[in-house]
């Protein structure tokens, strides 16, 4: 009886995830005028960073690294 097994293990625990998912634009090609924009899709754990993420990634439409900030 496996089975009965792993269906009491996967209701057992019920938690809220803490993980959530972020979306990261870049502040820098905003201000350069070019069109289009640089957006990136991460995950952070909300309770351990509550504030915004503020990272340096890549713009490959600028063709540099940039910070690129959450957004809401």
């Amino acid at each position: 009886m496996p089975s009965e097994n792993s269906k009491e293990n996967s209701m057992a625990k019920k938690t809220k995830e803490a993980r959530i998912q972020v979306i990261l634009e870049c502040t820098e090609h905003k201000t350069s005028g070019m069109p289009g924009t640089s957006r990136y899709i991460s995950t952070k754990n909300k309770k351990n960073t509550p504030e915004r993420l503020e990272l340096k990634k890549y713009n490959p439409i600028l063709k540099k690294m940039t910070v690129h900030k959450e957004i809401k």
